[in-house]
């Protein structure tokens, strides 16, 4: 059983918003992840929903900014929502940009030195993480979802369409659609992978979506603000929705008018997500 450090608990809509580290064996190195467990939680195990932030977060963004836990306790869920990265891995150059290295882990496994030893994310959101919750927490094993804003948005879809057993439900906030055709996930994807195509295009949501939709149907959920800074230089909503359209996969694809890119955004439309987790997660 792996051991946890509990680094902070506090009492929240009748459940309790936690913080957490431990070692982690994917990313050689210590990891801090936070959980809200909802009050239904006493009573037996629940659902799961991880939460993937974006550039520059922590563990603590998403608890503290997304006005998530309301929902959460409505519908029984409890919210996981890791780091972005490793943190103080030595890695040499990890502290220089915002956009790649410490808070930039972009939920890849690094294939590239310097990276390969520490930056090991979807190994870590995909393999580790759900063990530790598993042990440690009251989650049910096979009640999983998965969403997740910006750099976390495309993690997400990544995630959900590279493992569909482990993630019964998918949704994204403004995720980096196509990260191989934009330079966050240009100069991300050629850190951490170097000059390997088929692996950046691995991480590429447009290209998993075309090539491996979802073979029961189920939907995948986006919202996207269309005041949103980034929004044609990095994000590239359109192609995702083309991507989806060529394979038959359901989309919905919501377009705020006057909405940008920060946490009032992601609060609005929290609910939203929120329920299109629960109706997929909850017990038959």
């Amino acid at each position: 059983m792996t051991t946890i450090e509990t680094r902070g608990e506090h009492a929240s809509f009748g459940g309790r918003t936690g913080f957490y580290g431990h070692h982690s064996e994917a990313c050689d190195g210590g990891m801090r992840f936070a959980v809200y467990t909802p009050p239904q939680a006493a009573n037996g195990p629940v659902p799961v929903l991880y939460y993937l932030a974006g550039l520059t977060c922590t563990e603590e963004t998403f608890m503290i900014k997304g006005g998530a836990q309301r929902h959460a306790a409505e519908h029984g869920l409890m919210l996981v929502s890791p780091d972005t990265s490793p943190r103080d891995a030595n890695v040499p150059g990890e502290d220089e940009d915002w956009d790649f290295g410490t808070g930039a882990g972009f939920y890849v496994d690094a294939t590239a030195e310097p990276w390969s030893r520490h930056y090991r994310m979807y190994s870590y959101v995909t393999q580790e993480l759900p063990s530790v919750v598993g042990q440690n927490f009251p989650a049910l094993p096979d009640a999983a979802g998965v969403f997740g804003h910006s750099m976390g948005g495309h993690g997400a879809l990544v995630c959900a369409l590279k493992n569909p057993d482990l993630f019964r439900s998918v949704s994204a906030f403004a995720p980096i659609s196509a990260p191989t055709r934009v330079p966050w996930g240009e100069k991300a994807f050629a850190g951490y992978l170097g000059d390997d195509g088929a692996a950046r295009r691995s991480y590429d949501a447009g290209e998993l979506v075309r090539e491996h939709p979802f073979p029961d149907g189920r939907e995948i959920l986006v919202d996207q603000g269309l005041s949103d800074g980034f929004l044609e230089e990095q994000l590239r909503p359109g192609a995702l929705e083309e991507a989806c359209a060529a394979s038959g996969q359901p989309l919905t694809l919501n377009r705020r008018e006057g909405y940008d890119h920060s946490y009032y955004f992601i609060s609005t439309f929290m609910e939203d997500h929120i329920r299109h987790h629960a109706a997929a997660l909850k017990p038959a």
